[in-house]
């Protein structure tokens, strides 16, 4: 190489790099500082600093709701004070939607924004702050700007004054309560517990677990739990067979009352009653519900529908694959539990058979399947009213038993080698590792053929997409199971709900097609007298024992008016499952049980 192109090849180098340089020098910068510092009045100050943002304006959004929690909350109705300013100016502010601030900087690439936010529900898809503790889903304290959604970002917690812990699965960016975000939707999926909880530690398939626990006067086995969690976690691990984890964090707020749990990127919150783990059976519901939220660090976070990211926070994300996400999570977070060996086989079977109740006795699963149930959550799930249990059906509910049958259903065309633990590990393979995207409908059932051998096309149809009981005794007669069942009670039953407040009877719901339904009995209305008779008991005791058929004369006060009702009474319908062993399963029933319920 001669001299003259080596200086050109060496110029040709140095200009790349110092445009490189220089881009790197422009390149946005992003800066969030979350303080408290009067926890009491319930209110977060965020300050975030933008720097190298070069249009006339920049607009900052706030998410209308949070991942994995299937909602419209409208975030921004609790923010107060937005303000901007570069330097010590004052920069002209306009809120442009419901969710969206404007800041207007022609002449300023950095300025800094300061707002409030008012916390004070404490729930897993909330934020709250009070003199105990404060606990932030980025969703509802964090903006970001619009069209840098993908920007990196660092983020300062200062605790309210006496506070020493702050725990989150965010890593550390250097300096006390300092940390790094990759993009808004790491930084929007990983809460943050601030406060002076207490700090516990294990270790899973080779990644250290932290847990954040909140709550006074909660009394648990330290060493149990440890040992119970790992287990669980570690079974879970098994499924996939592949683990995507540095690092994980559990949050667990033990309250009065519990509501729930929701997922998370690398971590989880629980919110559980402090007395969880005192009893046998709340402790099993306990063990149940960290097996459903760390399963979801697979499926749903990493194995997803196609529609459940890159995240769109200003609307709904709509899928009709919710039966699967959270659904089938519920079916293999009962799995796992009992592969964990804290429930037997058998006692497992019982679970699900309540699990059949609860879904077979719900006239709406004849009105709503469980993909529109899915897609309908937005609309649906959260808002439910007393006429919810005749119009739709539960997508966890139901996806937890379409999960077994179709389970069973793939155990039995492979004759017990694959499982539908197989079908996630292709879905976690083809589409979360190498195409790095969710999948479609069609190329779920899809990876199910290929896992099976064979297409299951007319039980989608029929049971996913239709409303049509699901094919229990076929798919438990693979393993050598039948399903047995009686009616809860004998006789003629209501068909309604009555709650006492008061000293009032007054009907809560009633039973699409039930004696209610059909007799004109209506949600609110107080039943005065029955047969005549001044009612001063339970209604449905008094009704007790009545032959199908028979009249029942109500005396009801429906808005402020006093009328007579009167209507035969149907026979009760609500049917109590069983899932029994037969007698003498053959060799291949008995294979199929073994691949599916195993004794570790």
């Amino acid at each position: 190489m001669t001299h003259s192109r080596t200086r050109l090849l060496v110029a040709a180098v140095l200009v790349l790099l110092l445009s490189q340089f220089s881009a790197a020098l422009a390149a946005p910068v992003l800066r969030y500082t979350l303080a408290m510092p009067a926890p009491q009045t319930h209110y977060f100050e965020v300050e975030t600093s933008l720097s190298g943002f070069s249009k006339q304006y920049t607009d900052l959004k706030m998410p209308v709701w949070a991942p994995g929690s299937y909602l419209v909350r409208e975030f921004s109705r609790h923010v107060e004070g937005f303000a901007a300013q570069a330097g010590s100016e004052a920069l002209r502010v306009e809120k442009v939607a419901k969710n969206t601030w404007r800041v207007y900087h022609p002449k300023n690439k950095d300025f800094t924004v300061r707002y409030r936010v008012y916390a004070y529900e404490l729930s897993v898809r909330t934020s709250f702050l009070d003199a105990a503790h404060g606990y932030v889903n980025g969703t509802s304290v964090f903006m970001y700007p619009a069209d840098n959604q993908a920007l990196a970002s660092t983020l300062e917690v200062k605790p309210a004054p006496g506070w020493t812990q702050v725990s989150t699965s965010l890593k550390p960016a250097g300096g006390q309560f300092t940390f790094r975000s990759s993009n808004y939707d790491e930084l929007a999926d990983s809460p943050i517990e601030i406060g002076t909880h207490k700090v516990l530690s294990f270790e899973a398939a080779g990644t250290p677990h932290t847990i954040a626990m909140f709550g006074q006067g909660v009394k648990y086995d330290e060493a149990k739990l440890l040992a119970d969690m790992k287990k669980v976690c570690e079974e879970a691990h098994r499924v996939v067979g592949k683990n995507p984890l540095d690092r994980y964090m559990f949050i667990i707020h033990n309250i009065d009352r519990g509501t729930g749990g929701l997922e998370h990127l690398f971590s989880t919150t629980l919110s559980v009653s402090r007395n969880a783990y005192s009893t046998e059976g709340s402790y099993k519901g306990f063990l149940g519900l960290v097996a459903h939220e760390y399963f979801h660090l697979w499926n749903v976070k990493r194995i997803r529908p196609v529609a459940l990211g890159p995240f769109n926070y200003d609307e709904e994300n709509y899928t009709r694959m919710l039966w699967v996400s959270e659904g089938g999570t519920e079916y293999f977070s009962n799995l796992i539990v009992q592969r964990a060996g804290f429930v037997t086989p058998d006692g497992y079977l019982a679970d699900l058979s309540n699990g059949i109740g609860r879904v077979e006795n719900t006239p709406g699963n004849k009105q709503q399947s469980a993909a529109e149930s899915s897609y309908d959550a937005w609309i649906k799930y959260y808002r439910p009213n007393e006429n919810s249990a005749n119009t739709g059906i539960s997508y966890y509910d139901k996806g937890e038993l379409i999960g077994a049958v179709l389970d069973l259903m793939v155990i039995n065309e492979t004759k017990g080698q694959k499982s539908l633990d197989d079908v996630m590990r292709y879905l976690y393979d083809e589409y979360y590792t190498k195409k790095q995207r969710g999948f479609t409908d069609e190329e779920y059932q899809a990876a199910v053929a290929k896992v099976a051998g064979r297409r299951f096309d007319e039980f989608f149809r029929r049971h996913v997409y239709g409303t049509e009981t699901l094919p229990y005794e076929t798919a438990f007669g693979y393993a050598g199971l039948t399903l047995k069942a009686a009616p809860v009670a004998e006789g003629a039953a209501l068909g309604a709900s009555v709650g006492s407040a008061s000293g009032k009877n007054v009907v809560t719901s009633t039973v699409r097609g039930g004696s209610a339904w059909q007799g004109g009995l209506n949600v609110n209305d107080e039943i005065l007298a029955l047969d005549g008779a001044r009612l001063t008991g339970d209604l449905t005791q008094a009704l007790a024992g009545r032959a199908t058929g028979s009249e029942v004369q109500l005396l009801v006060s429906r808005d402020g008016q006093v009328q007579e009702l009167r209507f035969p009474l149907l026979a009760a319908t609500a049917q109590r499952y069983r899932i029994e062993r037969v007698a003498s399963p053959t060799a291949a029933q008995q294979a199929v049980l073994a691949k599916w319920l195993p004794v570790r």
